[in-house]
């Protein structure tokens, strides 16, 4: 039988074309391949989910905006004034000089005692949350089942149901009044150890560790040469909860703090409103606002500073060919 003879008929189709195109430098409809089939499916824009998406941005963005308007003006435009919208002058840099001077300088020595509850507070939970989940990620030992049940049920119970029970704790222990009561409750985070443990499973592969132990290094080398790096994102991501939780705590400073100097921003900005809604002869409203403005900056500059470091790999640096 020839060669001609053993031709697929799809073949001798493709040939028969091919030939009509003008020879084997054509090519043939059945090869060319389809612009239509190449092209993904065309996604659809939904003029209602864009409305949503305005609607929450705005409702979002709205009391920033409150603030940054509101912050300058003066007293008297402030209460005359539309709340959505600038007054005549401009105000801002004066009302920062007042907030910072006020009472001798309160809001300072507040925003400092704020600044020393994150630092330790927030520095410290992340630390012990990043060891506990990685050696709970990485160990085997007796009861971790039960310490999981434990991890979750803390993450169940909302952080104001325990204020009391912790203020009557630390009252026993005469720890209330000081700033060891608001550091020592901030140092637990269950749900960054929870965190840290489902992430470092596979963030940290067993197979690094083993040659990390072979080549004789110690567990405290591995974590922090090796594990700590492979943990970079979820680290910031347990930080950047940690610091917002601690730099907005307000109701267990409020039971656990009686001196106004111990105060973080949120009660010290609180008893400045209480005292604006008050009769009183020089009322501070453009103090309470221009103060809570200058609360949210620190936090907004952690987090565009913080950020850059979810974009890292996830082995960046761990292992090399």
């Amino acid at each position: 039988m020839s060669a001609v003879d053993t031709q697929t008929p799809a073949a001798t189709v493709t040939e028969a074309v091919t030939t009509r195109r003008g020879g084997g430098a054509g090519r043939t409809r059945a090869s060319r391949p389809s612009a239509r089939q190449g092209r993904g499916p065309r996604a659809r824009k939904s003029p209602l989910l864009l409305v949503v998406m305005i609607v929450i941005t705005v409702y979002s963005l709205l009391p920033l905006f409150y603030l940054v308007v509101n912050a300058t003006k003066t007293q008297d435009q402030l209460l005359s004034t539309f709340g959505l919208w600038f007054g005549n002058g401009f105000s801002l840099f004066q009302n920062i000089g007042e907030t910072l001077t006020y009472d001798n300088g309160i809001y300072l020595q507040w925003l400092g005692n704020t600044v020393l509850y994150v630092v330790v507070g927030a520095g410290g939970a992340t630390l012990l949350a990043t060891v506990a989940g990685y050696g709970m990620a990485k160990f085997r030992f007796p009861g971790r089942r039960a310490v999981f049940a434990v991890v979750l049920g803390a993450i169940a119970i909302p952080g104001t149901a325990l204020a009391v029970p912790t203020f009557l704790l630390f009252s026993a222990v005469g720890l209330t009044n000081t700033p060891w009561a608001i550091i020592l409750p901030s140092l637990i985070s269950p749900f960054g150890m929870y965190l840290i443990w489902t992430y470092a499973i596979d963030a940290v592969p067993t197979e690094v560790i083993e040659a990390a132990r072979m080549d004789g290094a110690g567990e405290f080398r591995i974590f922090f040469t090796i594990a700590l790096r492979l943990l970079a994102p979820g680290v910031v991501t347990v930080l950047l909860f940690a610091v917002v939780a601690t730099w907005n705590n307000y109701f267990l400073p409020l039971i656990m703090l009686s001196d106004p100097k111990l105060y973080p921003l949120t009660v010290g900005l609180n008893q400045w409103s209480a005292q604006a809604q008050g009769v009183s002869a020089h009322p501070i409203y453009n103090l309470v606002v221009t103060g809570s403005l200058l609360t949210i900056i620190p936090i907004v500059v952690a987090f565009l500073f913080l950020q850059r470091s979810w974009q890292s790999g996830l082995a960046a640096g761990s292992v090399k060919a």
